[in-house]
């Protein structure tokens, strides 16, 4: 197979540039070949307010290359033994694990998320990549029990599970390097090319992603980069070659993903509404101070963010105190400040929204008692007291630096209000009661419970995903080689290993 001329190089280009203060060039890879030349469009820093990087648009001319290009190599990546994906992907954690600092640097720059995150985000792509090896490695298939049935004697059933061929990653802005790791690294474990479609807020970020994986020795074939808008992600997944595709991002563009793939395997991680429940018998200084570090994270710019705190009523008052005092204990500012904990949101727009359904909310009775202001895209961490129970920061995916808190007065009554939401991700629960954790990851409409933490906490190798609203699929390395993968059986008549009597 080929390698691309000039991986290393490119991987340094983009993170250094970011170092030095220039503009990050975020070419596309096509058809083998880094491009720069062409149509171009600008990401303005939502800190910094100047352009940080540039990322080279895909035509639609070019999108019909990519995709028939993919096609044309599948067999031949396909054909790469398992132990061979997985030192490369082994390779790939250890470069992330090397370069997480410069990753983090870029990171804040494209995005304002502190770099105190995006350390954190750069070891959790080491890890998925680690852990996507792993699993490179346990592919195989079943010798199926053909002879238990009359029918079967004398038969033999084998099963593999092959590579799906072309697979489609578009992925959101908000984790750009690991959601792009779990996609890209679970479908090159399992054998397919792969067309990565970026998010426009974090061009170099991805295109450094892709640049890393061919470091660490994936073949050219394995991997291809287009950047655009929408029109460019519907092209793609309207395309017949592609087998799969991958998309995390909001509901409504998860419906439009849908109705452009067709027939096609999906999985879709779309918004959230997360709600945590602390009840009389938490630890509520504990409770408190995880919800305001989970809270704010990223801006709140996080499908499973703490948007909804339910808090017993016994108790309101005092984790409204608690909370507020932690929230406000934050630091505000620079990204590139490493005691940074709050940085900006993606742009201003999204900051204005945010401040608009908290004042909103105090219109409908509810009370700030901390933030609610903005400066450019920076939203000061906000809390809100009490909002009704139909206003837009409970019923809607707020997917900012505001969090809600409600007091409730059973517990049954608590589930169902966590119910109403037609978003159905994650929870949190704080209790010592295993009763009631029981009753919850029974009765919650969630595609996972955080007992005694945040709704915000996820560990990349356990299956990750939601019901209702939020999607369907699984994001763990594991679960989605299954979904990158299809069953093949091999049928052999008049062959048994079981005997035929």
């Amino acid at each position: 197979m080929d390698r691309p001329e000039g991986v290393p190089a490119m991987l340094d280009a983009i993170l250094k540039a970011a170092g030095s203060g220039a503009v990050a060039e975020a070419p596309a890879l096509l058809g083998g070949v880094w491009i720069n030349e062409g149509c171009t469009a600008e990401r303005i820093g939502p800190y910094a307010r100047t352009v940080v990087s540039r990322a080279r648009t895909a035509s639609p001319s070019e999108v019909r290359t990519a995709v028939q290009y993919a096609h044309q190599n599948a067999r031949a990546v396909g054909r790469l033994a398992p132990a061979t994906r997985a030192g490369i992907l082994e390779g790939a954690s250890r470069l992330a694990a090397g370069r997480r600092a410069e990753f983090a640097n870029l990171i804040a720059l494209e995005l304002g998320k502190p770099v105190r995150d995006g350390l954190g985000e750069l070891d959790r792509v080491a890890d998925t990549f680690a852990v996507c090896a792993a699993e490179a490695r346990r592919i195989g298939g079943d010798m199926l029990p053909v002879a238990g049935w009359e029918r079967g004697v004398g038969n033999t059933a084998v099963t593999y599970r092959a590579p799906a061929g072309v697979a489609l990653a578009i992925t959101p802005f908000n984790a750009p390097a690991n959601l792009l790791a779990h996609k890209l690294g679970a479908s090159f474990a399992a054998g397919n090319t792969t067309i990565v479609k970026a998010p426009p807020q974090a061009p170099a970020v991805t295109a450094a992603v892709v640049a890393l994986l061919l470091a660490a020795g994936a073949p050219v074939e394995a991997v291809q980069l287009l950047h655009g808008g929408g029109e460019v992600g519907a092209a793609l997944c309207a395309a017949p070659e592609i087998s799969v595709v991958s998309f995390t991002g909001s509901a409504v563009t998860g419906a439009a993903v849908a109705r452009a793939a067709g027939a096609k395997r999906l999985v879709l991680e779309l918004g959230g509404n997360a709600a945590t429940i602390v009840c009389e018998d938490a630890d509520l200084g504990a409770a408190a101070r995880v919800c305001a570090r989970t809270g704010y994270s990223n801006s709140g710019q996080s499908c499973i963010s703490v948007q909804r705190v339910y808090v017993h009523s016994s108790r309101f008052d005092e984790f409204v105190a608690a909370f507020t005092a932690e929230a406000a204990a934050l630091r505000v500012g620079d990204p590139l400040d490493p005691a940074t904990d709050v940085g900006t949101m993606v742009d201003e727009r999204a900051a204005e929204r945010v401040v608009a359904w908290a004042a909103a909310a105090v219109a409908g009775g509810a009370v700030i008692t901390l933030g609610g202001t903005r400066d450019g895209a920076t939203v000061a961490p906000t809390v809100v007291a009490g909002p009704r129970e139909d206003a837009d920061v409970v019923t809607r995916e707020v997917f900012g630096a505001l969090v809600s808190v409600l007091p409730y007065d059973s517990f049954d009554a608590v589930l169902a209000a966590c119910n109403t939401s037609r978003y159905g991700l994650q929870a949190g629960l704080f209790t010592r009661d295993i009763g009631r954790i029981l009753t919850a990851w029974r009765e919650l409409e969630v595609g996972g419970l955080i007992v005694n933490g945040s709704s915000n906490f996820r560990l990349d190798h356990v299956p990750f995903g939601g019901v209702k609203d939020s999607g369907f699929g699984r994001e763990s390395p594991r679960h989605m080689v299954d979904e990158y993968t299809v069953v093949k059986t091999l049928l052999l008549r008049g062959l048994s290993v079981w005997g035929d009597q």
